[in-house]
């Protein structure tokens, strides 16, 4: 068998067999933002940008994606940085099911999600603060509730084959950081002062995106979706803004599973409390790497430690870990060279199968979908098949 076929094959049965009544779960963050398509430095950016490229279903970068997605055939899966752009009808994440992923992509099958979720995040969503504390009252970048240029940008959308129960779905985009008791301080480097003026304390929103529990039923059962995608914990100085928010939002999932430490949390409803279902899977960009030179103790541990999480499985690729020297580069997501993407399924009420992270060797035909960050994203496809136990 020559090379190619060798590669091709390797890459064809690289994916786990998935069995009739498994559920394969997936998080990809497809970079799918106005900025990932414009020229660098370009000023203007908004929601309409990715509209006008899933309208037209040709663009080669987007086809990539929707080709990823149609090989590793998830039957739910999150965007991250999927823009939020409410005006548009229909919605652009209709528009990338119907044009995209409806469409056979090199031969592929085509996949359809007929249940689709989308909901308003707080990055580029303008405050009246100087937030960053550089001087100006910008209204987006560093003094939005999230960062962004335009509200909406850097989005979240969840796709699945099963029904999503939306009037049970919670969401915690309106969450303030100063209501989790013992939220880690900021403070400025030089003077030891609060970096928020106490009128900014009491508005900052501790979800930089927003944080998300959708409920799908699957055969007359539950399984909660537990989505999120907490800023990275880079871009600031040594006030570490951004490494204390992002603890803290994982925080917030990992005190949402915890009943004595929940009470104080509450919804965009104003319903107060943690989870209440059985089955959960935890999905995102969680920017949080559990190993290495990126690794920051004790973040990404409020999960992967939690009683209530199956952290056993951890998936991998032969891409990965051809991609760096570390013996421990099979589990990563992002060719920067870290694990920032996971999916965690509950201990109780789900069996894990397997998982896998889609990324081709550099030999595989398929290692186009990946080779540089304009063929898709700089994060990879991850995913968990699940089995749901009896109740």
């Amino acid at each position: 068998m020559n090379k190619t076929l060798f590669s091709l094959f390797l890459a064809i049965f690289s994916l786990p067999i998935v069995y009739a009544d498994t559920v394969r779960v997936a998080t990809f963050n497809v970079s799918m933002e106005a900025s990932n398509y414009q020229p660098k430095g370009a000023s203007e950016h908004s929601g309409e940008v990715l509209l006008s490229l899933l309208e037209s279903g040709e663009h080669p970068q987007i086809r990539n994606i929707a080709e990823i997605i149609q090989r590793v055939a998830p039957d739910i899966i999150l965007l991250n940085e999927f823009d939020y752009y409410p005006e548009a009808t229909p919605t652009a994440v209709s528009l990338f099911v119907k044009n995209y992923l409806n469409k056979s992509q090199q031969d592929q099958t085509a996949i359809d999600y007929p249940y689709q979720y989308i909901a308003p995040v707080n990055t580029g969503v303008a405050t009246t603060f100087d937030l960053d504390n550089n001087g100006e009252k910008t209204g987006n970048a560093g003094d939005a509730y999230g960062w962004g240029m335009y509200p909406g940008q850097y989005g979240m959308a969840l796709l699945s084959r099963y029904p999503i129960d939306v009037a049970a779905v919670r969401t915690f985009q309106h969450f303030l950081w100063r209501d989790m008791p013992g939220a880690l301080q900021i403070t400025k480097p030089a003077s030891g002062e609060p970096w928020f003026a106490p009128q900014e304390w009491a508005a900052v929103r501790l979800s930089s995106k927003s944080h998300w529990d959708i409920p799908v039923t699957i055969g007359g059962k539950k399984l909660h979706i537990l989505a999120m995608h907490p800023t990275p914990p880079t871009f600031d100085g040594p006030e570490d803004r951004n490494g204390k928010r992002n603890h803290d939002e994982i925080r917030l999932m990992a005190d949402y599973l915890t009943p004595e430490r929940a009470e104080y949390i509450y919804d965009d409803n104003g319903e107060k409390g943690g989870f209440a279902g059985q089955r959960f899977v935890l999905v995102g960009d969680f920017n949080a790497a559990d190993i290495g030179d990126k690794h920051r103790p004790g973040v990404i541990e409020q999960l992967t430690e939690h009683p209530l999480v199956n952290s056993s499985v951890i998936p991998q690729s032969e891409g990965g870990s051809e991609s760096a020297e570390e013996s421990y580069s099979s589990r990563f997501t992002a060719y920067w060279g870290a694990r920032a993407d996971y999916v965690l399924p509950s201990r109780k009420g789900l069996t894990v199968q397997g998982g896998g992270v889609f990324w081709p060797v550099k030999a595989s035909p398929l290692n186009r979908l990946v080779k540089d960050r304009q063929s898709s994203s700089d994060h990879r496809l991850v995913w968990m098949d699940i089995v749901l136990d009896e109740d």
